[in-house]
């Protein structure tokens, strides 16, 4: 996926039990973000530093969606600890991930697995993906996704 591609439409659901598309926020820009685990120290960090800035992410007309394989019940523990305001899709089929790309072989440690490659997807109003920010490193990165926006 790279700037200017259509966003993969997907449905999925929300920690909070209910369905979710990405076309039900046409209209309104999106920022996907990918993270590989709840409660994992590099994920929580980052969905906190999503939470600390969200009403400058919403100043800016944005809706924030994070997203991992992780169960709705994993995801549901996980939002009410950290207090997070905004959603997060259940990805356990992989399906969004593998539509967008961050899917993907990673190496830890010398072993070699499949999982998700820290990735976030700024997408516009009218569904195109406006930016792309694969291997993301945690710290600045919301920094730098506010600048985008």
């Amino acid at each position: 996926m790279k700037a200017g591609d259509l966003a993969p439409d997907f449905e999925a659901t929300l920690e909070s039990s209910e369905k979710v598309s990405l076309n039900q926020y046409k209209g309104r820009k999106v920022v996907l973000y990918f993270y590989p685990r709840d409660n994992t120290s590099g994920c929580t960090r980052e969905a906190c530093d999503f939470r600390d800035r969200i009403s400058d992410i919403q100043a800016r007309g944005s809706v924030v969606l994070g997203v991992s394989p992780d169960s709705v019940k994993s995801h549901q523990r996980f939002k009410e600890k950290f207090d997070l305001p905004f959603s997060l899709v259940s990805d356990e089929s992989r399906e969004v991930a593998q539509a967008y790309g961050v899917w993907r072989e990673k190496k830890l440690y010398g072993k070699t697995s499949m999982g998700i490659v820290r990735s976030t997807f700024i997408i516009d109003e009218e569904g195109r993906i406006a930016r792309v920010y694969d291997k993301v490193k945690v710290a600045g990165h919301v920094d730098d996704v506010l600048e985008s926006l």
